[in-house]
């Protein structure tokens, strides 16, 4: 017969027993991540830039995580409602958000955001840093930013230039344009790059100051004329190497930047996120990403979570400034 302390001993080593079980469905090892497909949101329409990267992105991490990796466009909102949709997701890794300048921009712009910028979101990966463009179709009479510029002064308000929503790197490269140039350009906003690039081509707005990974084909075809990078500097890039940038055309002191970072839910786990973060550095090192990428002007990062935190942080403070002294608002 069992003594009473031999059962209280049994119980002890069953309910061990059963807490253990408990912790490890509670708490999946890092190799049972993934065990389903995944998903990066793009907050634009499909066809521009940040889709173009997120898709070329996604077929790499989907190869190295052993998952699928769809791409999700929700356009909308100068990027808000594809934004709002991953801060409500679980915080479980399996949906991403490809962010561009305006993640960090929308707070100073937007007078009451459905999610917190910064305690709604994880960094995992800044991917790279590029050039805006400013472009006109191939038939426009506008042969350098001068012509811009002097066209511009002569019809205050009636040229117009494109973006691919409120709030975006393309949106604030006008804005700020218009300010140190002191023209009156009109804004028009798209739900993403693809739309507004077709009715740039097709005549029904003037310029745009688009990604260059955006117009980087069109450009090369023939379709579209660069007359200048947006950047401090002259692109690394072949296919760039030989456009001015608008601060040497005309424009002191202009300089804007584009960039894309990838970032989860908050609360997401450490490791998952460290898995992400290392697929996605994979990704952007491939052969296939490189070769879509380099030659149109993004120079690729591929750091730490830790590294887009900082660089985001500081491009919220300087956007923050541009926006207030320029009087930018939300359109």
């Amino acid at each position: 017969m069992n003594s009473p302390s031999s059962l209280a001993s049994a119980r002890s080593i069953l309910f061990i027993l059963l807490a253990c079980v408990a912790a490890v469905v509670a708490f999946p090892s890092r190799a049972a991540f993934p065990d389903k497909p995944l998903k990066i949101v793009v907050p634009f329409s499909p066809g521009g830039g940040t889709d173009l990267i997120a898709r070329t992105m996604g077929i790499a991490m989907g190869q190295e995580l052993g998952q699928t990796v769809i791409i999700d466009n929700k356009p909308g909102a100068g990027t808000i409602i594809g934004t709002d949709a991953v801060a409500k997701s679980a915080p479980d890794g399996y949906t991403m958000v490809m962010a561009t300048v305006a993640h960090v921009v929308n707070p100073s712009i937007q007078s009451k955001l459905p999610y917190s910028y910064e305690k709604g979101f994880a960094p995992v990966m800044l991917v790279g840093v590029s050039p805006n463009v400013l472009v006109v179709r191939a038939e426009s009479p506008l042969k350098s930013v001068k012509d811009f510029i002097a066209a511009a002064k002569a019809n205050p308000g009636k040229l117009t230039f494109a973006s691919q929503g409120s709030g975006t790197s393309a949106h604030l490269a006008g804005e700020l344009f218009k300010n140190l140039s002191k023209t009156d350009i009109t804004h028009i906003p798209y739900r993403g790059a693809g739309p507004a690039i077709t009715d740039l081509l097709g005549g029904q707005v003037d310029v745009m100051f688009a990604t260059a990974s955006a117009v980087g084909p069109f450009v090369e075809s023939g379709k579209l004329r660069a007359l200048a990078v947006t950047t401090a500097t002259r692109s690394p890039s072949p296919a760039l190497a030989k456009v001015p940038t608008v601060a040497e055309s005309g424009v002191p002191g202009y300089a804007a930047d584009s960039w894309y970072g990838l970032y989860v839910p908050a609360g997401t786990p450490a490791p998952v996120i460290a898995r992400l973060n290392a697929a996605a550095k994979k990704a952007v090192q491939t052969e296939a990403f490189r070769k879509r990428v380099e030659g149109e002007g993004l120079v690729i990062n591929g750091g730490s979570p830790a590294e887009l935190d900082k660089y985001a942080k500081g491009e919220e403070e300087r956007w923050r400034k541009v926006v207030k002294d320029n009087h930018i608002t939300n359109e």
